[in-house]
């Protein structure tokens, strides 16, 4: 008979299995540090030999890490997602640049269509706050902010999609975003890009998204990329005309 007996589960286990969730669904996220040890036993109501033995578990799966001094945090499981090697090519090849854009036009078009049905009124109360604060770092006139606002409005559609294989990848590839190994709003703003079109662009998938149309959503997170896409050829092209009036101008000096 495909029976068996049935066994309690050690407390030990449930705390590991619900770290692991949120993990898993991005809730607790790479680097953040965990409570410590006394105020996380009482928020899981265990014991702390339990919670060490789970913390130890999650501590051999490499999902949580140990910082002599500070404490628990977890771990930077996005790291392995492309070697060094890889990152350093990304870095050194135009053509990776456009491909990065492509392929989050691809996916975050369809994470925008699928927060415009799946996502809860919460998930999109998330995504209408962060814009909130776009604007209100618009208004401000500074960059910084609204650089971290716009990859945290990204990330917060695709969070609100609810497909954590998307959002584990998609995280791995804002990582390289932030750290500056594709394209940044400074080269855009070389050209005629705009801060204002750029607010503009991010409020027209706000407002889809609030207004759970699918097809709009979509639509209106592809004509960003493909905008910023575009901003970007142009500078490319802008810099190479560039270098050859520098040459014809050295080149008339020097006659």
């Amino acid at each position: 008979m495909p029976f068996h007996r049935v066994t309690p589960e050690k407390i030990s286990t449930a705390v590991t299995r619900q770290v692991e969730k949120l993990i898993l669904r991005g809730i607790l996220r790479p680097g953040e540090r965990l409570p410590a040890e006394r105020e996380l036993a009482d928020r899981l109501g265990v014991s702390r030999p339990s919670l060490r033995e789970a913390i130890g578990e999650l501590q051999e799966k490499g999902l949580l890490k140990t910082r002599a001094g500070a404490g628990i945090y977890v771990a930077d499981v996005l790291g392995s997602a492309f070697s060094d090697a890889l990152i350093q090519l990304f870095s050194e090849h135009d053509e990776a640049v456009f491909d990065y854009i492509a392929f989050r036009r691809d996916l975050e078009g369809l994470a925008a269509e699928r927060a415009a049905r799946l996502a809860s009124d919460t998930d999109l109360k998330v995504v209408g706050e962060i814009f909130a604060k776009m604007e209100a770092a618009h208004r401000k006139t500074n960059p910084e902010d609204e650089a971290r606002l716009d990859a945290e409005f990204h990330m917060s559609i695709i969070e609100a999609s609810h497909n954590v294989v998307m959002l584990h990848m998609m995280r791995s590839m804002f990582q390289l975003l932030r750290e500056g190994v594709f394209y940044n709003r400074q080269v855009m703003f070389k050209q005629r890009t705009t801060r204002g079109a750029l607010l503009d662009q991010h409020r027209a998938i706000n407002t889809a998204l609030q207004a759970r149309d699918p097809e709009a959503a979509r639509a209106a997170v592809e004509a960003h990329l493909t905008y910023v896409e575009q901003s970007l050829a142009d500078q490319q092209k802008a810099d190479r005309n560039e270098e050859i009036a520098r040459q014809r101008l050295e080149h008339e000096q020097s006659r």
